[in-house]
């Protein structure tokens, strides 16, 4: 009885009714969590030099980090935990501009902080593997152009040029966001609301698989940006924003501005081929989440629309 009237009472006392604050709390503990999985596949992977861990564990760890971000902040704000979904819903009229600089501040904060906490879940194993904080752990946290083995031997060179990231970097978040659209369109193959998570998940993975050897896939400007800014405080000097392609561009740049532009041209190709050629397409507004699902989103009046419905 005592135990019922307390959660009663913190309820009460913390409970949240402004709808846009509850949903920066959302966006903000999704990504968190996307962040915390993700990386933390990476880390036990690296630093165990893959004893406890490979490609595909990250890839899997990648796509179960997404679908629990999304059931994690689905509900409340849509699940984008990621600012190039939250760009390009704005952009294309499936989510209120106004909604936009919230989303992406707790995204970018949801990552950064996800990024402290890992550190120091992996503080001892760091300071065994990698003392001095070099580029061989950095990746742990931000991505970094790829390296290839030299034809017939075991040495490895830089091979990817700033173009090539780039494109990489905008196809793989396009075909994320036709895959989201698709999954989230209840005109097309109306999945249920509880597997859109999955769904989603399993798009990342695939992205994983087949695209993550140029650069990581980082097709997340958020997953990318808030971790790499940590690891310049954490003691890996300049390099995080100094690491140069092939071709000595700076590298930091291209997963932020890469993922934004095929965002956008991820939810155009949707429109264009699929959405735009529905019966009486003129009704039809999709739903607003990141990692997606069709759940009614709050307006900026608090009031719930399925206008404002989107994923990421």
């Amino acid at each position: 009885m005592e135990d019922t009237l307390l959660l009663e009472y913190v309820r009460k006392l913390m409970h949240i009714k402004n709808p846009l604050i509850k949903e920066f709390l959302a966006e903000f503990l999704g990504t968190f969590i996307l962040m915390m999985f993700g990386d933390g596949s990476v880390a036990q992977s690296v630093l165990t030099g893959q004893a406890n861990g490979d490609v595909f564990s990250i890839n899997w760890g990648w796509a179960v980090a997404v679908m629990l971000a999304v059931l994690v902040s689905g509900g409340v704000s849509g699940g984008h935990v990621n600012p190039a979904v939250s760009l390009a819903m704005a952009v294309w009229g499936k989510f209120p501009w106004a909604k936009v600089p919230i989303y992406m501040v707790a995204q970018y904060l949801g990552a950064f902080f996800a990024s402290v906490l890992l550190y120091g879940v992996y503080l001892n194993a760091l300071d065994n593997f990698d003392p001095g904080r070099t580029d061989l752990t950095a990746g742990i946290w931000a991505t970094y152009p790829g390296v290839a083995l030299l034809n017939g031997t075991n040495e490895s060179t830089a091979f990817l040029s700033a173009g090539n990231g780039m494109s990489d970097q905008i196809v793989g978040t396009m075909l994320l966001l036709i895959c989201v659209c698709a999954i989230t369109d209840p005109r097309n193959m109306q999945v249920p609301k509880a597997l859109v998570p999955f769904f989603v998940g399993m798009t990342v993975l695939n992205i994983g698989i087949c695209f993550g050897f140029n650069c990581g896939y980082a097709i997340n400007p958020a997953r990318d940006l808030g971790p790499r800014i940590f690891t310049l405080i954490a003691g890996w000097g300049d390099h995080p924003f100094t690491a140069m392609t092939v071709d000595s561009v700076a590298w930091w740049w291209i997963p932020i501005i890469g993922p934004h532009i095929g965002a956008i041209i991820g939810v155009f190709v949707y429109l264009v081929f699929i959405e735009l050629h529905h019966t009486e397409a003129a009704e039809f507004n999709l739903p607003q989440v990141q990692s997606q699902d069709s759940v009614a989103s709050p307006g900026l009046d608090g009031k719930y629309t399925t206008k404002n419905k989107i994923l990421a």
